[in-house]
């Protein structure tokens, strides 16, 4: 209680004249040379799309090396003759050969500028081969501070992994490193030693067993994948597999632990086929069928890379065993089994192309928590859970970032980009239409990237309604819309208020007991009343605040 109420006096101060932009441009990062290079579409990128790309790598444990090289294929969009290429330092490309030249390069911090001597003229596709190595970044704190993480198992064999959401592949692997352009699909070549396993995205095509003690594995993904979703786990895995009779078809599911974990995974790992059943329904098949599904243990609490999902949540169900939401429900599923998988529809299907635009990867997904609960426990319980949620909302900074330098938003793209959607579905009113509404975004925009416009509009359309001011209120700005109202003369009057320019939408209550929609503006509505004993609730089901003036 004492949450909200802080809520809505902090609401009031804001609309009574402090700006919620003005309070965040004293915040505003401060961007460099290299922040623009990782982050824009440069001239050097423009030119070309990429198409295909062999990644190649041998993982060195003793001396924690990655070497190796990165054939890309790409197409020719228009004429030009210098490419950029990323690669993170400290680590080192060697050379780069195309059509049997040596190419002449330059590095500027974390790109590197290659010239290219073969005419590069539109629609042709041309390849070149990318050889580097070096000690990639130990991750810190993953997969939140990334890199890659050198562990070991309690035997104390070598467990290792990637993550590198944000930070970029390029920490680890040579690559056109910005999220727009996916590749269409990719080989990945893992050599390690012949006592362990590689398990990286797509489906395993061969295991190579090498005369020095190695074996390499090759891994092929069929479908587009962005960067920071290839991953490689190296460890002394055992797997076990079943089939989901999906929507599309028979869908291998294929789980990969630590010997000494065969038996909990076993149990935990039922949760994987209830959420296929679950998002299935809500959002559409499965977006991965050629490349499978598979869960892998890892040395972290988790990450959604493609096909090859990642859990580290100690076979506990909730997050790490609690409940984000407070209400019990969240100790009813494994939370990283049910978000980082979620993640394989809204941000490995639907991918966005500016980080700056991430809540289209985490408010869908964390809202498809609460609508796995539904599916399970009902439509109440699901309702309860995202809004257990609003306890974690912080408020103080806008969701969506700044573009064209590498800039996440606020964390509250989880928490209150869910309770946002969930309030979306309030105002659509109809449960049927939601789930189509979720289906065909999945639809639309299948396997492609996307800048936040365009979910935008998707969703004005399918809704009915310009929600452009709605967009504008959860996602450029702080503050929470306080519904204002007020008894007087017989009269109810109420009023939008601490909200952007032309937020108006309509809003369920229960007015003397009785529920009906109202459709404030920001100017006063009045609604002439004949009861005596007057009482008002906005539905709760809202993310909205709620004050009565007396």
């Amino acid at each position: 209680m004492k949450k909200y109420l802080s809520l809505i006096c902090f609401s009031i101060l804001l609309s009574n004249g402090v700006k919620a932009q003005g309070l965040l441009a004293k915040t505003n990062p401060v961007f460099t040379h290299q922040d623009t290079l990782r982050g824009s579409i440069t001239k050097e990128r423009a030119w070309w799309d990429v198409k295909y790309y062999h990644l190649d790598i041998k993982v060195n444990i003793a001396d924690s090396t990655i070497s190796g090289s990165n054939t890309i294929r790409y197409q020719v969009l228009e004429k030009y003759n210098r490419m950029q290429i990323d690669l993170q330092k400290p680590m080192e490309i060697y050379k780069i050969i195309q059509e049997g030249k040596e190419l002449k390069f330059q590095r500027d911090g974390n790109a590197f500028f290659v010239e290219l001597v073969a005419p590069q003229k539109p629609h042709d596709i041309k390849e070149l081969t990318v050889f580097y190595g070096g000690k990639p970044k130990v991750a810190v704190n993953p997969p939140w501070d990334g890199g890659i993480t050198w562990s070991k198992d309690k035997k104390g064999k070598p467990f290792i992994s990637s993550t590198c959401q944000g930070l970029g592949a390029s920490v680890w692997w040579p690559n056109k490193d910005h999220m727009y352009d996916e590749v269409d699909d990719m080989l990945i070549s893992v050599n390690v030693p012949n006592n362990l396993t590689d398990v990286s995205n797509g489906r395993l095509q061969s295991v190579v067993d090498l005369k020095d003690g190695t074996r390499t594995f090759n891994w092929y993904v069929a479908n587009p994948i962005n960067n920071y979703g290839v991953n490689i786990n190296i460890g002394d895995y055992v797997s076990f597999s079943e089939v989901f009779k999906g929507e599309k078809g028979d869908l291998d599911c294929n789980y990969y632990v630590l010997k000494e974990d065969l038996e909990k995974a076993k149990i935990q790992f039922k949760d994987a086929p209830k959420m296929l059943k679950a998002f299935e329904h809500w959002f559409g098949p499965y977006p991965f069928y050629e490349d499978s599904y598979k869960l892998v243990e890892a040395p972290y609490l988790g990450m959604e890379h493609q096909s090859s999902v990642t859990y580290g949540n100690g076979f506990k169900n909730g997050y790490r065993g609690s409940d984000l939401s407070g209400t019990g429900w969240g100790l009813k599923f494994d939370y990283i089994i049910i978000h980082e998988s979620g993640h394989e529809w809204f941000a490995n299907n639907i991918t966005y192309k500016d980080i700056a635009d991430m809540w289209i990867h985490e408010s869908f997904t964390d809202y498809s928590e609460s609508l796995f609960v539904e599916y399970y426990y009902g439509k109440q319980a699901g309702a309860e859970y995202v809004r257990g949620l609003r306890s974690r909302i912080q408020n103080k900074k806008n969701i969506i970032g700044i573009y064209n330098v590498n800039n996440e938003g606020s964390g509250d793209m989880y928490y209150k980009g869910a309770n946002m959607l969930h309030t979306l579905r309030q105002i659509v009113n109809d449960d049927e239409k939601w789930r189509t509404i979720l289906r065909g975004l999945n639809n639309t925009f299948y396997h492609q990237t996307v800048a936040t416009k365009q979910i935008e509009d998707f969703l004005s359309q399918a809704v009915g309604l310009d929600l452009k001011p709605f967009f504008d209120q959860y996602l450029r700005d702080i503050r929470i819309p306080t519904f204002e109202y007020k008894f007087k003369n017989n009269k109810l009057s109420y009023r939008w208020t601490n909200g952007v320019a032309g937020f108006a939408i309509p809003v369920k209550v229960t007015l003397n007991g009785k529920e009906q929609w109202l459709k404030p503006k920001a100017e006063w509505t009045n609604l002439p009343l004949t009861a005596k004993d007057l009482k008002l609730e906005v539905d709760k089901d809202f993310y909205v605040n709620s004050f009565e003036i007396k």
